[in-house]
């Protein structure tokens, strides 16, 4: 039966697939003063019923985005699809709560997650707890997602669906409410990893060499690859566009590089507690940067070359002495974990 549910979910998500191709196709001729929908924030899940009757004329909240919009934080976005018993257990709160950024379409992607890095149990001596974050579907395919959510979130009870449309531009609101669901339901969790889904990571490593669970406490801890001396990108263009309305300085202070970073439970409250003092910004990771500089902070630097940015091509030995490497896709992800979980007493010991 689950062979068979899975072919379901493949055949209406590749559907969805076809469907979205076909509304960003009909975007790119779509008057680009319509309101944007990217930035609506969701009070109940009512109104996703309501979103469905919008004309199309207005799903351009991904594809003509002019100028970033104004994020709403803080602000009640509710959690739609919610454990918020998830740290709780006899063995006491997590060492270590994985955050995974993930979109809801990605039901492949977080089975391979399940089933390789983000296993709960693979680092034996720590707790480790997992939650998927995702917001909501475009409105167009919000029917055909939410049943699939439902059952996935049934069958593994790791979800963390918050009320916006799941965005590049809401990334930063994402990654708070995750934080603000660990500071209500799991503030005890000793450290935090926010993690993109494209990425490989080995848990031993961040946990032995990163965390070191039998070091002493360390309240202000933040570690990741750190930018330093960059600069906001003022062309619309890219990706990373920065406006000076949004961002007025010529540098960004030193920050985590988004594809993963992990952060100390106690300085999670800290974030929390700044970044409703600052204008938010789209980019996550220089926002986090922005609120480390506002509390006199910067991050620590990580065992060297430890954290990758960029793809690498995979050796045995080599991975065994990282702790993340981004931009693996789920493919990959799933033909190298077999090799890398297997013994090699040639590699050297760290």
């Amino acid at each position: 039966m689950k062979l068979i549910r899975r072919h379901l979910i493949w055949g209406a998500l590749l559907s969805i697939a076809f469907g979205g191709l076909l509304l960003l196709m009909v975007g790119q001729f779509v008057d680009s003063r319509t309101p944007s929908l990217d930035l609506i924030p969701l009070d109940s899940v009512e109104l996703i019923e309501d979103t469905l009757n919008l004309p199309l004329r207005k799903f351009e909240w991904q594809v003509q985005t002019p100028h970033p919009l104004q994020l709403k934080y803080p602000y009640p976005y509710p959690f739609l699809l919610n454990h918020p018993d998830k740290c709780e257990g006899p063995r006491g709160a997590p060492f270590l709560l994985m955050l995974v950024m993930t979109q809801p379409q990605d039901v492949g992607r977080r089975q391979a997650i399940r089933e390789t890095w983000g296993n709960e149990t693979l680092e034996l001596g720590v707790i480790i707890r997992r939650l998927f974050v995702l917001g909501l579907p475009p409105p167009l395919f919000t029917k055909e997602l939410h049943e699939l959510l439902q059952e996935e979130d049934r069958e593994h009870g790791d979800l963390l669906q918050v009320g916006f449309l799941d965005t590049y531009r809401n990334l930063t609101l994402k990654v708070l409410m995750g934080l603000e669901w660990m500071a209500q339901y799991c503030p005890d969790a000793r450290y935090v990893l926010k993690v993109d889904s494209d990425v490989f990571l080995n848990p031993s490593f961040l946990v032995q060499q990163v965390l070191q669970p039998n070091g002493p406490p360390r309240p202000d801890f933040i570690t990741g690859y750190i930018y330093k001396n960059t600069g906001p990108i003022r062309s619309p263009d890219y990706k990373w566009y920065m406006p000076p309305e949004l961002y007025l300085q010529d540098t960004y202070p030193p920050y985590c590089g988004g594809p993963g970073y992990v952060l100390s439970g106690s300085l999670v409250l800290r974030i929390l507690a700044v970044a409703q003092t600052l204008k938010v910004i789209y980019l996550e990771d220089v926002f986090v940067g922005l609120c480390l500089q506002q509390m006199g902070l910067e991050p620590i630097p990580p065992p060297p070359g430890s954290f990758l940015m960029f793809p690498l091509a995979y050796e045995h030995c080599v991975y065994h002495q990282l702790a993340l490497v981004h931009g693996i896709q789920t493919q990959k992800l799933l033909q190298i974990w077999q090799d890398f979980q297997t013994v090699n007493k040639i590699c050297p010991k760290a």
